[in-house]
C-alpha cells in the first residue's frame, strides 16, 4: 500500500510539471500571424541572425503592431546582455574594442530582425517589448513597470 501511495504521488508530481509546461507553452504561443513573421525572419535572416545566442522573434500582432521580443531595454543594461550573450567578454570595460563589437552585433541583429518583420504584409510598426522570461531564465531580473 505505501508503495502503491508513493507512486501514485510521484505521478502527481509528474502530472504536475507537464501541466505547468503545457500552460506555460500554451500561453506563450504566438499567433498564427506572428508565426508566419517567425518564419519569415527564420527564412530570410542572415547566417549572423540565425546564429545569434539571442533569437528575436515576434511575440504577437495588435492591429498592424509586431511586438517583437528583445533582451534589452532601459531597465536591463546592455552589459548585463552582452555578459549573458558572450560570458568571455569583459563587460567592466566599456571600451574593449570586443565589448563594443558585441553592443553593435546586437543592435544591428536586432534592426534586421525588425526590418525583416517590417517587410512582411500587414504589419505597420514594430514595438519592442523586453524579454523577462528569456532574462529570468539566464538569471536576470526585470524589474516591474
Amino acid at each position: 500500500m505505501t508503495t502503491r501511495f508513493k507512486l501514485r504521488t510521484w505521478q502527481l508530481i509528474v502530472l504536475a510539471i507537464v501541466v505547468a509546461w503545457a500552460v506555460d507553452w500554451f500561453i506563450q504561443r504566438p499567433d498564427s500571424q506572428a508565426r508566419a513573421l517567425n518564419a519569415a525572419i527564420a527564412a530570410d535572416g542572415s547566417a549572423a541572425l540565425k546564429a545569434y545566442p539571442y533569437p528575436f522573434h515576434v511575440l504577437r500582432v495588435e492591429d498592424g503592431i509586431a511586438v517583437m521580443s528583445t533582451p534589452r531595454s532601459r531597465d536591463v543594461s546592455v552589459t548585463r546582455v552582452i555578459k549573458v550573450l558572450y560570458p568571455d567578454i569583459n563587460v567592466l570595460d566599456t571600451n574593449d574594442a570586443a565589448f563594443i563589437a558585441a553592443q553593435k552585433e546586437l543592435a544591428g541583429l536586432q534592426f534586421e530582425a525588425r526590418d525583416i518583420v517590417m517587410k512582411q504584409p500587414g504589419v505597420k510598426t514594430v514595438a519592442w517589448e523586453i524579454d523577462r522570461h528569456w532574462l529570468g531564465a539566464r538569471g536576470i531580473d526585470v524589474p516591474a513597470n
